[in-house]
């Protein structure tokens, strides 16, 4: 007896089909489709507009839910990310107080550098100028006017 010929089930995939992109609606579209699945009465009527748009009836439940709560305004795609945990005069202090560290540090280094310079002088006998604080007249008590530098 001979076989009967199989019927081939394999699926071939196409190129068409390879690369899977996100679809993003905007507001017009969401009102549009809200509406149209508003209007629907009879029972299959919106499994085929779910079908002919190409969506999931939980992107209906979202949609309904968004605009119920913030109404078409909320429709409107947002940013993507997380949303930003300060505003802008909070940045602005994290900035500076990252500024002033940076600047303290800095001024450390300088102060040691300078301390070094002054024990190197004293090692090696060098005279360092002194300067003398007068708060009387703000001049120096000193017969010539080169500055001094004190310790």
């Amino acid at each position: 007896m001979p076989k009967p010929k199989s019927k081939k089930t394999e699926v071939v995939a196409s190129a068409a089909n390879d690369s899977r992109q996100h679809r993003r609606f905007s507001a017009a579209d969401k009102v549009r489709i809200l509406a149209e699945a508003d209007a629907c009465s009879g029972g299959g009527e919106i499994g085929e507009l779910l079908r002919r748009e190409g969506i999931y009836s939980s992107y209906l439940t979202r949609w309904r839910a968004v605009r119920d709560k913030r109404g078409s305004a909320g429709l409107a795609p947002g940013r993507p990310g997380r949303k930003a945990s300060k505003d802008a005069k909070d940045r602005q202090i994290a900035e500076q107080q990252r500024r002033i560290v940076k600047l303290e540090r800095e001024t450390r280094i300088q102060q040691g550098l300078i301390d070094l310079q002054i024990k190197a002088h004293e090692i090696l006998g060098v005279a360092l100028p002194r300067v003398e604080d007068n708060t009387t007249d703000g001049l120096s008590s000193s017969s010539d006017n080169a500055p001094r530098r004190s310790r």
